[in-house]
């Protein structure tokens, strides 16, 4: 068994979306990252649970945060930055390594970036903390990998 070291995670963008055979980029300005997975629960709380609650999964949902580094001539910056500026969606990816490789692990959908915010530290470079979101789209969000089905 080994473990998979964090810095070797990758996260990947296609202008066009998931959708055909997309084209991806590598987002190598990208320093932080966390996919968030949830579910949301219904009550399923009957009377002959002897007191305790019950509930089932209803939706998932996911979210992708990462952190980039202020450089207004990285180009993969500028197409999160445009994205939320212009209301456009991203294909997104997030990997435990190469997208191309035979045993890539990880999550990709058509997203929206939701924020952006830009951090002005006093002791380190100036960054970009972003958050993108599967939206509506023609292509559902997959798992790719591991669980995919």
């Amino acid at each position: 068994m080994s473990a998979k070291m964090g810095i070797d995670g990758k996260l990947y963008f296609c202008a066009a979306g998931i959708g055909g055979t997309p084209t991806w980029t590598l987002l190598s300005n990208v320093r932080n990252v966390t996919l968030k997975n949830t579910k949301a629960e219904a009550d399923a709380t009957t009377r002959t649970n002897n007191g305790w609650k019950a509930v089932v999964a209803t939706l998932k949902e996911a979210s992708i945060d990462f952190e980039m580094v202020w450089d207004p001539a990285d180009t993969g910056l500028a197409a999160i930055y445009g994205s939320y500026m212009a209301n456009t969606i991203l294909g997104i990816a997030c990997v435990d390594g190469d997208i191309a490789g035979p045993t890539a692990n990880g999550f990709k959908a058509d997203c929206m970036v939701s924020s952006i915010d830009r951090e002005e530290q006093l002791d380190g470079v100036m960054t970009l903390k972003v958050t993108v979101k599967p939206t509506y789209s023609a292509h559902a969000p997959a798992l790719i990998g591991l669980g995919a089905s």
